[in-house]
């Protein structure tokens, strides 16, 4: 069976949510959002990630979702399940239980709010492990948890913890990239969890990203990965320097407000999305329209 580094090289879409007017799923908008980045040439899909509002949705829902994203997506590209959270109980739970036989991989966010110490962070996710039918994606992204995966706890990780395969590392320390790609195993998938760092990282050696921009554009965003992957930086940095500017707009005010202003100004979705998250300003939806002209 091929590694999941090699499943999962490139470009992958964190999935939006659409939401109707009345709050309900609206999954004909997801079936369209999930045809355009598959159209677009990403690589695969991640679906119940946090650009998908998973805070917001109930169990029932994300099941269904993750039924439905299987079923659209009908084995084109492979598809990442997002199950993370602070207690590790109920994750263990979930995991066994969840309806993961059309996904390759689930993307797990380090505990939130609770910040353990680097060894809870450790046996958190040795025993997800144990309990998960798929091999674990790590996600560091500290900006929303509030505490970092040291660079020697996930090569600890990496080297110690059987499924621990790969992490979407969205923190901004260049210092920590560089030790993780030295020190963690050959097979061990690492991909950029920011969309405006992303050139750089694969530069330094990453082997791709799980992006939200490339929910609006996956076409040019999944180019300027492959560009960089193919240490064409000319081509790359002339991509990334057009998209820059989405980067900006989106992530002003809240993700994923902001994509998904982008993608209801593009006609895929409607731009709903549920509390405690709200649209972004009028005075933002004018830049983004006046952006998506240019």
């Amino acid at each position: 069976m091929a590694s999941i580094k090699n499943i999962l090289t490139g470009t992958g879409v964190a999935l939006v949510t659409p939401f109707q007017k009345n709050g309900d799923v609206d999954y004909d908008a997801l079936a369209r959002v999930i045809d355009f980045v598959i159209d677009g040439k990403a690589e695969y899909v991640v679906t119940l990630g946090t650009t998908g509002e998973t805070p917001t949705l109930d169990r029932a829902e994300k099941k269904d979702i993750a039924k439905f994203t299987y079923n659209a997506v009908n084995g084109r590209v492979p598809v990442v399940v997002g199950i993370g959270g602070n207690n590790t109980r109920e994750l263990m739970h979930e995991l066994e239980t969840f309806p993961l036989d059309g996904s390759v991989a689930v993307l797990s966010a380090s505990p939130y709010y609770s910040k353990p110490s680097q060894e809870g962070i450790y046996q958190h996710y040795k025993a997800l492990a144990a309990a998960s039918p798929k091999p674990i994606l790590l996600y560091n992204v500290p900006g929303r948890t509030a505490k970092n995966i040291d660079a020697d706890t996930i090569i600890r990780l990496a080297n110690e913890v059987e499924h621990i395969a790969g992490i979407k590392e969205a923190g901004s320390d260049f210092t920590q990239f560089v030790k993780i790609l030295r020190d963690t195993p050959e097979d061990f998938l690492i991909v950029s969890g920011d969309d405006a760092l992303t050139m750089a990282q694969i530069a330094c050696g990453m082997q791709g990203v799980i992006s939200v921009a490339a929910n609006a554009f996956p076409q040019q965003f999944s180019d300027m990965v492959r560009s960089s992957l193919q240490f064409d930086f000319k081509k790359a940095k002339s991509i990334n320097d057009k998209l820059a500017g989405s980067y900006e707009l989106m992530f002003a005010e809240n993700n994923p407000a902001g994509v998904k202003a982008f993608l209801a100004e593009m006609g895929l979705i409607q731009n709903y999305l549920r509390l405690p998250v709200v649209p972004v300003s009028e005075k933002l939806q004018e830049r983004i329209k006046t952006y998506l002209k240019m």
